[in-house]
């Protein structure tokens, strides 16, 4: 498997979404979990001004209905983990994806993977901010995607693990927006690759509009 974390399209053009933090052979069958009949809303616990060079993104992050995932999340703001990475996969009509690759698609190391939270059952609706993860499911590190339009094939179900969401874009869709129709190329087997490198400057806590 590439070390890249991709965009898997099969025959049937099912998308989703693969982590690049090691090669992942999951050759056992694990059984996923059943997601929740009443998925919760989800909660603006702690919102973060992201400023890219192709404009500002502003994030609500759940830090109650998504304690692992928003907290992982948290946990690699605070440490300026994603100051100059890339949006380094963009896909017209899908998602944006970043936070796992530097300038010249360098792969930076991340902490431990973390279990995945998807059966909680939050959709992967436009404008949600979601977990990139390899073939396994517990295997999500730094990496992140934003849905440009409502990709309920991502969700968990009773056959499938899914793609947890843990928070939304509350101002700035327009950027994310531009961003997914950047022009991409293929470089050293490094699919939907913006030909113009989109770096994520910086990564800082501010308020949460009121709501």
């Amino acid at each position: 498997m590439n070390k890249f974390t991709g965009l898997l399209l099969t025959a049937s053009l099912s998308l989703g979404l693969l982590g690049c933090d090691g090669s992942v052979d999951d050759n056992s069958t694990p059984v996923p979990p059943t997601p929740s009949p009443t998925p919760p809303t989800l909660s603006a616990d702690v919102c973060y001004l992201m400023n890219t060079t192709k404009g500002n993104i502003t994030l609500a992050i759940d830090l109650t209905n998504m304690p692992i995932t928003g907290k992982n999340f948290k946990q690699y703001v605070d440490k300026s983990f994603y100051n100059g990475t890339l949006f380094h996969r963009t896909v017209n009509n899908f998602m944006i994806q970043g936070g796992g690759f530097t300038t010249g698609l360098k792969s930076k190391p991340t902490s431990a993977a973390i279990k995945n939270e998807a059966a909680i059952g939050i959709s992967n609706k436009r404008g949600t901010i979601a977990m990139a993860r390899g073939q396994a499911s517990d295997t999500a590190t730094s990496q992140f995607y934003i849905n440009v339009l409502d990709n309920s094939q991502l969700d968990a179900s009773a056959d499938k693990f899914g793609y947890a969401v843990f928070g939304k874009v509350v101002d700035g869709m327009d950027v994310a927006d531009q961003i997914s129709i950047v022009k991409t190329t293929t470089i050293d087997g490094f699919r939907d690759t913006p030909v113009q490198e989109i770096l994520i400057n910086s990564v800082t806590e501010t308020s949460c509009p009121a709501a």
